[in-house]
Formats: structure tokens, sequence, C-alpha cells
């Protein structure tokens, strides 16, 4: 008999989830509130370039994350070999990253969002974009309402794969009696997360640098990422740059709702100041991201998050395992696929 599960969200989770039922006779249907795929990681084009403004490539220190990506086609696959070095809080720029290391840092000249692509590429699965779902009940099944008041479902199973704090607000509107619900409205709401505000500087020239990228280690400058994007292949035309600059936690809180026409000459100034250029003061065009959401501070309890799978629904995501890298939300993803469909 075939049976059905309902993903919420088209991120590296649920993406993953998807991947791992592609052999099963289970019907997939993942709903994604935006119009493209892969969630934080996230690819834009402008005037030429392509950047991946949110996470920037796939670690691949493990060989089974580095077996995956090759699985899913070479074509475009590209490691951006230039290093990343650190930085402190009075902007001393040192070699290395220990943290980092010599792993490979993977991407696609077509952007990071060609993981998702190529997950769902190779399954079976229907993505309803964009559709964000807004509800969900306890029936004969699990059934799912959006915002615009369309309704799906009976699905035999549901995984919900947003960030914990937008989770925990459709376990609040859920009409599902049963008595774990506050307990896992409250584990899931109690993932704190920081927030991140990208702004991507473009210049009509190149800089000349040993590495791809600085990140600040003390985690007590204006700064905490940045990266050259022209350092992957595909991305920035020759003879050009374009910086994608993550503000810290702290700045992106304060500054999250500003005018970019405010703060991107304020950035390019800290960004000047920092790699000791003053021609990084007047970029010639500027774009920007906020990601409320953008990385966990911790993870949720294991057994709540997961004490509901008698009910076929599950959870996944960085939240779940607490971890932001992109791997581990894949991973915790495919995971849960192969969980889900032992149980349905």
């Amino acid at each position: 008999m075939t049976r059905s599960l309902a993903v919420v969200g088209a991120g590296a989770a649920g993406s993953g989830a998807a991947y791992a039922l592609r052999d099963s006779d289970i019907d997939v249907t993942v709903f994604e509130k935006s119009r493209g795929v892969c969630g934080r990681a996230a690819t834009r084009r402008k005037q030429g370039c392509r950047y991946d403004h949110g996470a920037n490539y796939v670690k691949g220190a493990d060989d089974r994350t580095t077996a995956l990506l090759r699985e899913l086609g070479e074509e475009g696959l590209v490691d951006v070999e230039a290093p990343v070095w650190t930085f402190d809080a009075d902007g001393r720029i040192r070699e290395g990253d220990e943290q980092r290391g010599d792993s490979p840092k993977w991407t696609w000249t077509e952007g990071i969002t060609q993981l998702a692509k190529r997950l769902l590429a190779r399954t079976d699965a229907t993505v309803e974009q964009p559709t964000r779902i807004a509800s969900f009940e306890r029936g004969d099944g699990w059934y799912l309402t959006d915002t615009e008041g369309a309704n799906y479902g009976p699905f035999d199973g549901l995984l919900l794969t947003p960030p914990a704090p937008q989770t925990a607000g459709l376990l609040a509107e859920a009409k599902w009696n049963d008595d774990r619900l506050p307990q896992l409205i409250e584990a899931v709401g109690a993932v704190d997360y920081r927030t991140v505000r990208t702004v991507v500087l473009h210049y009509p020239f190149e800089l000349d640098t040993p590495y791809y990228a600085l990140v600040n280690t003390d985690k007590e400058h204006e700064v905490g990422w940045l990266a050259r994007e022209e350092c992957k292949p595909g991305h920035v035309p020759d003879g050009e740059s374009l910086l994608v600059v993550q503000m810290s936690s702290e700045w992106s809180t304060d500054h999250y709702d500003d005018p970019l026409d405010d703060v991107a000459p304020a950035v390019a100034e800290t960004v000047a100041t920092l790699l000791d250029d003053e021609r990084l003061d007047d970029p010639d065009w500027v774009d920007d991201q906020g990601w409320r959401y953008a990385l966990p501070e911790d993870g949720a309890v294991e057994d709540v998050v997961r004490s509901a799978e008698d009910t076929n629904l599950f959870f996944a995501g960085d939240w779940v395992v607490g971890d932001g890298r992109v791997a581990a939300a894949l991973w915790n993803g495919i995971d849960a696929g192969e969980r889900l469909e032992e149980r349905l």
C-alpha cells in the first residue's frame, strides 16, 4: 500500500529526507514557503554575479559528505581551494583556521542551492512552492493548512524542518489533542538562534589576498565573516570582487531592520578598515539579506523531539542536532527520512 509523507521546508534537512526516501514507495510532498530551495544555503544572481549569501559552502570534513556530493554529480562541483584565515576584535588578521583545517569547502559553479536541487531531482517528490504552511492537525492522518486557506492531506507522516522558532509556532497552532504537545512546544521553542545580516559589496576591481575568507574567532568584531566570492569558479566575472560580509549577531540584531542605504556605507567603511584598503569604502553596488534565525546556539532535547514519532510526527534540521553547518542539517534530514521509512 502506498503511504504518504508531508515535509515542511525544502532546506538541506527537508531535501535530505526526501532523498533518503527516493527508493521507497512513500509519496513525498515538500511544502516550501519561498520560490527557491535549500533554505539558508541560498544563492542569488545580480549584475552578472552569482553569490552564496547565506551558508557559503558545504564543509566536507567527513568522507560520507564528499561521497554524497560526488554522487549527486561532479559537473559544476567545486572545492574553494583558497584558505580561511582569522581575525580578532582589533582587526588583526592571522593565517589559518584550525576549526576548518584543510577540509574541502564545497559549492557549485551555479551556487550552493544546487545541493537541494540535485537531491530533489533524484526523487519523485512533489514540491509545492511558494506555499507557507500555517497550521496542521491530526485526524485520520496529518492535515495541513497554508496561509491562503488551502488544505492538504491526509498524510501518513509529517516532518517539520523550519528553524526551531517557526516550528514552535506551528506546534502552537496545531489542532492535536496529545499530552506531549505542550512539552514539544517548550523544548523546540527553547532553542536560541544567532541573527545574521549579510551585506554584499561589489567592486569593479579584483582584490589580491592570499585567503578566500576571514572569520572572527573571538566574536568581538562587528564583522563575523567575510568571504571573497570571486574565489568560486563561475560566480564573479574576472577583474571584479564581490564580498559577502556577514555581520556579528549583536550588530545584526541592532541593525536588522535598518534600510540598506543606511547600513551599507558603515559596513563598507568597517571592511575597508579591516582589510586596510581605502578603495573598499566605495562599492559600486550593494545587496543584503537578513537571517533572523541564522544559526542555532544549541540543540533541542532529543528525547522530547523524538517523543511523538509513534504518531509519525518527526522533526529535522540543524537545530535538532545543535550544529549550524549545512552538512549537519543534511544528515539529520537523511536520518529522519530513514527512520520514517521504517515507521511508515
